[in-house]
């Protein structure tokens, strides 16, 4: 009996651990927040994005379905629409629509987002 109680106490302050700050970063992604920019690069001007989190990735999977460097396209582009939210439409160019996703560079200055 104890035990099951000091389980369901671990697993709870565990699930709480995990929650606080996936929704104090998320908050903190909404207001245009910094944080380290993933590979040293930097993102000017807010994200601006609408999406949730789960919906990046049907979002990704369009964008990145005509490239032959699929497995790549998706990481990065999963990665960029968590940060900012927004995934441009089509499956080339038309970053203009997501500030966020276009401006995030690589620490050599290149686009960071497929």
């Amino acid at each position: 009996m104890v035990t099951k109680v000091i389980c369901f106490l671990v697993l709870a302050s565990v699930l709480l651990a995990v929650a606080f700050p996936v929704s104090a970063l998320r908050q903190q992604v909404k207001k245009g927040g910094g944080g380290e920019g993933g590979g040293g690069g930097s993102v000017s001007g807010s994200g601006g994005g609408n999406l949730n989190p789960w919906e990046c990735s049907p979002k990704c999977g369009s964008r990145c379905s005509k490239t032959q460097y699929r497995k790549a396209c998706l990481t990065l582009c999963n990665k960029c629409c968590a940060k900012c939210l927004c995934v441009p439409p089509g499956f080339y160019g038309n970053k203009g629509a997501c500030p966020c996703y276009n401006n995030w560079k690589t620490k050599e200055g290149g686009p960071k987002c497929p």
